[in-house]
C-alpha cells in the first residue's frame, strides 16, 4: 500500500507524444458514442419491427459478437505493422459500416441492419485491440493503469453523447403506435412510419463518417511514435502483410460461409463459430502459438479475461435494459427513460475520474473490490426497493430502486480499465499486443450476457422468477415483460460484479515487469 500513499510525480502523459494521445482519446470518446447509440437501438428496433426481446437483444450479438472475432486479426496487424496502422483500418472499417446502414434504411431490413453494425463493431474492435495498448505504450509502466483510466474516463463523454443522439434523434422519432395499432395499418401507410423512424437511425452514424475521418487523416500525417529496433526488410514487410491478409481471411470466410450457407443458424452460434478460425490461426503459426502459451500460463492474465468477460457482459445488459426497467417501474416512454441513462453515465464519468486521481495513492484492485461489493448491493437494491416515487427534479421522478440501477453506473465505472491493465501487468511487450486481444474478445460478454438478461425480462415462467414473487407477474404487451421479471432480470449484473470482485481480490497485489515469467 505504501507504493500508493504518498502519490506519484511521475507525468502520465509524457509531453512529447500528447497530441498523439489525446487524438486517442478521440477514439475512445467515438466508440462510447457508438457504444451507448447502438444500446439505444434494442428498444427502437423492438418498436420499429415490431419484434420480441430476444431478437432486438440480436443488435448486441451482433455488435459485441464482432469484437471477439476480429480482436485477434487486429493484434496480429499491430504486432506486424504499427499502432498507428491498426487505428487507420479501425477507422476505415467504420466508416465502411456506417454508410451501409443507407441500404439498410432504404431496404427497411433488419437483416441488413444487423450486417452493418457487425460491420461497424469490428471497426471498434480493432481500434479498442489497438488503442488501449497505444495508450499503455505511450509513458513508463508504473503510470500504465493511470494513464488508461484517463484515457478511458473520455469513453463515457462520447457515451453521453450517444444517449444524446439516441434520444433526440433516434427515439424521439419513434412513432407511439403499438405493436397491434401497427399491425391494422394498410402497408403503405406503415412502410412511410417505418422509412421516417430508421431514417432517424441512419442519421447520426451516418453523420459521423465526417469526424472518424478527420481522426483518420490526423494519423495518416502523424508520424509513428513506435520505433522499430531495426527496419524491416522487404522480405519482411512482405511476410508480415501475408500473416495480416491470412489472419484477416481466418476471420471473415468461415463466418461469411457460415452466414450464407445456414442463413437460419442462432446468431450466437453464429459469432461463437466466427471466433474459431482466429484461433486456430493462432495454433497454425508457431510464434503465435508460443506468445498464446505465455499469456496462458499467466494467472492474472486468463483470470482477467474472465473477469472482463463478466465484467462488459453486465455493464452492456444493465445498460440495455435501464430503459426498459425504467419504462416498467416509472410508467415513462422509451425517450423519457433515455434521460435516467444519461443521469447514469455522468455519475459513471464522475465516479471515473475520481477513481483515476485516487488511484496514484490507493491500490487500483482494492478499489475495484469495493466497487464491486457496492455494485452487489445495488443490484439488491434494484431486484427489491420499492417503486414509490421519493422526489422529483425536472419533472423527473426518481425512487428508491431506480436510484440504485443509477448508482449502479458509479459502481462500474473504474472496472473495465482496472481489469485491463491488471492483466497486462507484468507482460512484454510482444504478449500485451496478443494479451490486449483477449481482453478485447472478452467484450464478447456483451453478446452473451445481454441475450441471458433479455430471456429473464421476457419470460413470464422464468426459473429466476421465484427471486421476485412477491412482485406483480401481470405482463405488459409493449413492454414484453413484467414487474416481476424485469426486476428479477438484475440478478445477472449481481453475477456478474460477484466474478469481478473475485478477481479483484485475487489478484490485488501489484505487478511490475519483473514478475513475468
Amino acid at each position: 500500500m505504501s507504493k500508493y500513499a504518498k502519490g506519484d510525480m511521475t507525468p502520465v502523459v509524457p509531453r512529447k507524444v500528447r497530441s498523439v494521445f489525446f487524438m486517442l482519446v478521440s477514439c475512445f470518446a467515438l466508440w462510447g458514442l457508438l457504444n451507448n447509440m447502438t444500446d439505444n437501438l434494442v428498444p427502437a428496433f423492438q418498436n420499429i419491427f415490431t419484434i420480441p426481446q430476444e431478437q432486438a437483444a440480436l443488435v448486441q450479438v451482433a455488435f459485441y459478437g464482432a469484437y471477439a472475432v476480429l480482436a485477434i486479426f487486429a493484434s496480429i496487424l499491430i504486432e506486424e505493422f504499427s499502432y498507428k496502422k491498426g487505428v487507420l483500418i479501425g477507422l476505415g472499417v467504420y466508416i465502411a459500416g456506417a454508410l451501409a446502414y443507407i441500404p439498410a434504411c432504404i431496404h427497411q431490413s433488419f437483416e441488413i441492419y444487423f450486417i452493418a453494425i457487425f460491420v461497424v463493431a469490428c471497426g471498434c474492435s480493432v481500434l479498442e485491440t489497438t488503442c488501449n495498448p497505444y495508450v499503455i505504450s505511450l509513458g513508463p509502466e508504473k503510470t500504465a493503469v493511470r494513464r488508461l483510466n484517463f484515457a478511458q474516463a473520455f469513453n463515457p463523454v462520447g457515451s453521453i453523447c450517444g444517449i444524446v443522439l439516441a434520444q433526440q434523434l433516434i427515439l424521439s422519432n419513434l412513432n407511439p403506435a403499438t405493436a397491434e395499432e401497427r399491425a391494422a395499418m394498410p402497408e403503405e401507410q406503415l412502410k412511410e412510419i417505418v422509412h421516417t423512424e430508421l431514417f432517424w437511425v441512419c442519421a447520426p452514424y451516418v453523420g459521423l463518417c465526417a469526424i472518424a475521418f478527420l481522426i483518420w487523416l490526423f494519423f495518416l500525417r502523424t508520424k509513428d511514435t513506435q520505433e522499430p529496433a531495426t527496419s524491416p526488410t522487404e522480405e519482411q514487410s512482405k511476410r508480415g502483410g501475408l500473416r495480416v491478409l491470412i489472419a484477416a481471411m481466418f476471420a471473415i470466410v468461415p463466418l461469411t460461409v457460415l452466414y450464407f450457407l445456414f442463413p437460419d443458424m442462432n446468431k450466437i452460434v453464429w459469432v461463437l463459430c466466427g471466433t474459431l478460425g482466429p484461433i486456430a490461426y493462432l495454433f497454425i503459426v508457431s510464434d503465435y502459438r508460443a506468445m498464446l502459451f505465455s499469456l496462458l500460463r499467466q494467472p492474472r492474465y486468463w483470470c482477467g479475461v474472465i473477469a472482463q468477460f463478466f465484467y462488459v457482459g453486465v455493464q452492456i445488459a444493465a445498460w440495455t435494459y435501464l430503459n426498459v426497467y425504467c419504462c416498467k417501474e416509472l410508467g415513462i416512454t422509451k425517450a423519457e427513460a433515455a434521460s435516467y441513462y444519461l443521469i447514469s453515465l455522468i455519475l459513471f464519468i464522475a465516479c471515473r475520474w475520481v477513481a483515476t486521481y485516487y488511484m496514484k495513492k490507493f491500490n487500483p484492485a482494492g478499489m475495484m473490490s469495493l466497487f464491486a461489493i457496492a455494485a452487489i448491493a445495488t443490484c439488491a437494491g434494484t431486484i427489491y426497493l420499492p417503486s414509490d416515487i421519493l422526489f422529483s427534479i425536472g419533472g423527473m421522478g426518481f425512487s428508491a430502486n431506480v436510484l440504485c440501477l443509477i448508482a449502479m453506473s458509479g459502481c462500474m465505472s473504474l472496472m473495465f480499465p482496472t481489469i485491463y491493465g491488471i492483466a497486462l501487468g507484468g507482460l512484454n511487450q510482444r504478449d500485451v499486443k496478443l494479451g490486449a486481444a483477449g481482453l478485447i474478445m472478452a467484450i464478447l460478454g456483451g453478446a452473451l450476457i445481454t441475450p441471458w438478461m433479455a430471456s429473464i425480462i421476457g419470460d413470464s415462467e422464468s426459473f429466476w422468477l421465484y427471486l421476485t414473487a412477491d412482485f406483480d407477474n401481470t405482463w405488459d404487451i409493449n413492454l414484453d415483460t413484467s414487474t416481476a421479471a424485469v426486476r428479477a432480470s438484475f440478478i445477472v449484473p449481481a453475477i456478474c460484479f460477484a466474478v469481478v470482485l473475485l478477481y479483484s481480490l485475487i489478484f490485488r497485489k501489484p505487478t511490475t515487469s519483473s514478475d513475468q515469467s
